[in-house]
């Protein structure tokens, strides 16, 4: 059986079917953004804006009202293989580089992104980017010489960056990379001058090598004087050490022998000394007891006597024997003493000679060296500077001659045109002369400016008619003079000169001809005899 539903459980499904509409509602219109992306919301937005642009997160994008599109951040780079562009010095230039741009992330850029590059393809993007870096790169490499772009390339980067933002920016783009991959030239200027700083660079290295070397030479000129210093005072230390200690030997020696001898010698003495008293005693022992013998004491007193007598001048003959041994051995070793110093100073003598001719060598060997290397050197730099000098030379030259070359391309496509509205050679001919009549009256007023004149005189023939005859020879002259101006010239005298008939004379009035009045200048005044 059928079971009645309240109306209020009617009313709680009625109320989840709702909210579920309207959550499945939210979540299909609310749109995220990556972050390699930016989300352009166009339509009816706040702020006045004509899109509403989010760069990560995400918006409500409402049905009807509005729509959503996506611009990639992702960089593109774009080849620019830009040549024959005309340098600072009106020398065509190669200049084959790589920019990376990507669109921005700042609210005005991207907002002209939005505007100008929404739902465009890649490859039109890159097209339009590159349009404009073609035009710029141009004018940056037009306003500086091939010497600062090649030598500076920080300055030349940052020029084409700020010639190049500004223009990015309003198409919605920035400039992210600037990679210059050659620069050169058809001329071959630019390797000229990579020649010349090798060329110079060479010479340098080349020089320092033989600063080192030279240094090299002196550190070992100056290490073998040390040794050979060192070496001659080990050798004098060492003789003079042989010599003090032969020297000691011997004066000990001698003082050994001296006080052996003085030993021995006073060994004797008292030795004697001991017999003699004994004998005295034996003799004063005999004299006391026999008292009556007087002749044999006074022999025996004469006895004593003559030996003591003996005894001193044997004392003095040991003395004497002594001094001398000791002098002799004192003599000896002052003499071995004298040899010793004598060695030692022509040893030192040697070695001092032996200095002296190593540092007069040393530096001698060492400029010989030096001046051979750089003479070698100077004349290697002063070829290969030549050289260089040559190739930059000829490289500028003909970049003149081409230079040149265009201008009087450039002046005869003027020439060209001025004949062609003239309407013929003739005409412009013509046009030109009287755009330059005023330089040539100038001219010849000045060449004759400075001429002093101190008479005028007019000859003829003396029949007393100079003046006429002067007159109607000028008129006369006047139809082949006006003929030559018009024909070769190409220059029609005005009106007042007269016009020329089809029989080549002259029509029009008598005073059409201005003649100027011809008077003798006075002669100059002479100083009387008086």
């Amino acid at each position: 059986m059928p079971t009645d539903i309240s109306p209020t459980l009617l009313l709680a499904g009625a109320t989840v079917l709702v909210v579920f509409w309207l959550a499945m509602f939210f979540v299909s219109r609310y749109r995220r953004c990556p972050a390699n992306k930016l989300l352009v919301i166009s339509g009816k937005v706040s702020g006045g804006e004509s899109a509403k642009c989010i760069s990560g997160g995400g918006a409500m994008v409402w049905p009807v009202i509005q729509e959503y599109d996506y611009l990639s951040l992702e960089p593109i780079q774009i080849d620019i293989p830009l040549k024959d562009a005309l340098s600072f010095e009106n020398i065509r230039v190669s200049v084959p580089s790589v920019f990376t741009v990507a669109i921005g992330t700042e609210p005005a850029v991207r907002q002209n992104a939005a505007v100008r590059l929404l739902k465009l393809t890649f490859e039109q993007i890159k097209r339009q980017a590159q349009d404009i870096i073609f035009g710029q790169l141009r004018q940056v490499i037009a306003s500086m010489r091939i010497e600062e772009i090649n030598r500076d390339r920080d300055a030349f980067l940052h020029n084409i960056q700020t010639s190049l933002e500004p223009e990015l920016k309003k198409l919605g783009l920035v400039l992210l990379n600037v990679n210059i991959t050659d620069i050169n030239d058809e001329s071959g200027y630019i390797e000229a001058i990579g020649r010349k700083a090798a060329a110079e660079a060479v010479q340098k290295a080349r020089g320092d090598v033989a600063d080192q070397e030279r240094m090299g030479e002196i550190r070992v000129a100056e290490a073998e004087r040390e040794r050979v210093i060192q070496v001659a005072n080990a050798h004098k230390a060492r003789e003079i050490g042989i010599r003090e200690a032969e020297r000691e030997q011997a004066v000990r020696v001698a003082e050994l022998d001296k006080e052996q001898k003085v030993g021995e010698q006073t060994a004797a003495f008292e030795r004697e000394m001991a017999v003699k008293e004994a004998e005295q005693k034996k003799r004063v022992a005999v004299a006391g007891a026999d008292a009556k013998a007087i002749a044999g004491e006074a022999q025996s007193q004469a006895q004593i006597v003559a030996t003591e007598a003996q005894l001193k001048v044997r004392q003095a003959e040991a003395y004497q024997v002594a001094e001398t041994r000791k002098r002799e051995a004192e003599a000896a070793v002052q003499e071995a003493q004298n040899r010793a110093m004598a060695k030692a100073a022509v040893a030192e003598a040697e070695r001092v000679e032996a200095e002296r001719r190593a540092a007069l060598e040393a530096p001698a060997k060492a400029e010989k060296a030096r001046t051979i290397v750089e003479a070698e050197a100077e004349a290697e730099k002063r070829v290969l500077h030549a050289k260089a000098e040559a190739a930059a030379i000829y490289a500028k030259l003909e970049a003149e001659a081409r230079g040149q070359y265009e201008m009087l391309a450039k002046k005869a496509e003027g020439l060209k045109m001025i004949v062609d509205a003239a309407g013929g050679s003739r005409e412009a001919f013509q046009l030109l002369m009287l755009e330059h009549m005023d330089n040539l009256a100038e001219t010849a007023a000045l060449a004759i400016s400075n001429i002093k004149l101190d008479k005028v005189v007019v000859w003829d023939s003396g029949n007393g008619a100079a003046t006429g005859n002067f007159i109607s020879g000028l008129a006369g002259a006047m139809p082949p003079m006006m003929d030559v101006i018009r024909n070769i010239g190409g220059v029609e005298l005005p009106a007042m000169f007269g016009k020329l008939a089809e029989d080549g004379n002259v029509t029009g009035s008598a005073d059409a001809i201005a003649v100027p009045k011809i008077v003798a200048a006075p002669e100059p005044e002479t100083a009387s005899a008086d």
